[in-house]
């Protein structure tokens, strides 16, 4: 598992402050023309000469793009990325188990508010005070150019869509439909800071067990690999780590989330 170094804030430009506002009542898809969309990604962390950091600025780079959210906003040592949904407000994303996250956990009361950073459940859960719950753990992975293992053939009866959008906004998606059908898988990457992101891979319960997680992979990966970005970071739940080891994905950080739910602050 690699080991993090510190890392300092990152300096952004003054106009960071006022698009990032601005992208809370506004996503991605409102933008019309590239050169908003060119400036929001402009704004975003830039690649460091760090290998172990670079890898998580890229993820949380590339996860505001899938997300169509604000882009990371530096907050001392870690980021925050505005997200403005119901249930996930904003998330504060951090590289190594830092005081900074203690300070956030004594300050924060507002539900929905995320803690997240390279570091184990325990050592999130040593930072923060009692109304943090801790979530499901995760897993921060990595792959290089090696092509995935298996054939990746998709189940018969099943299509495979490719949507290729990487020339104008960075991101492609994957969806497999089933024979009647209804979506059965999907899956997005963006491609930022020399890396693939990938992000929602998701098989419907309806469809599982079938190697459609596999199929799905694999054409993602084609996508990364034909635009020059075979290495890829994603951020695994341990269900889905299990179907990623078996395609050669190798484990880079653990990844741990706390959040204070709406329950937590009615108590």
């Amino acid at each position: 598992m690699s080991r993090l170094a510190p890392v300092a804030a990152c300096e952004l430009p003054a106009e960071a402050d006022a698009i990032h506002a601005r992208s809370r009542q506004s996503t991605f898809n409102s933008l019309t023309n590239m050169v908003a969309y060119e400036t929001i990604v402009r704004m975003m962390p830039a690649p460091t000469t760090d290998i172990a950091l670079d890898i998580f600025t890229a993820w949380i780079r590339g996860w505001a793009i899938t997300r169509e959210v604000a882009p990371p906003v530096a907050h001392r040592d870690g980021f925050r990325i505005d997200v403005g949904l119901p249930r996930q407000a904003a998330r504060y994303v951090f590289p190594r188990p830092s005081p900074t996250l203690s300070e956030l956990g004594e300050s924060l009361r507002q539900p929905w508010v995320f803690l997240k950073a390279c570091a184990t459940t325990e050592e999130l859960r040593a930072l923060l005070p009692a109304p943090w719950q801790m979530q499901p753990d995760g897993f921060m992975m990595t792959c290089d150019s090696t092509r995935f293992s298996g054939s990746g053939a998709l189940a018969p009866g099943y299509a495979l869509h490719l949507d290729d959008d990487v020339v104008r906004t960075r991101r492609a998606h994957v969806r497999v439909v089933a024979p009647n059908g209804d979506l059965a898988a999907s899956g997005h990457i963006v491609l930022t800071q020399g890396r693939a992101i990938y992000d929602r891979i998701v098989t419907e319960p309806a469809h599982q067990r079938r190697g459609l997680g596999s199929a799905l992979m694999h054409a993602l990966q084609g996508l990364a690999h034909a635009h020059g970005r075979p290495s890829g970071v994603l951020v695994a739940t341990p269900d889905g780590r299990r179907l990623y080891e078996s395609l050669g994905w190798r484990l880079h950080a653990p990844w741990a989330t706390a959040v204070i739910p709406d329950d937590a602050v009615a108590s």
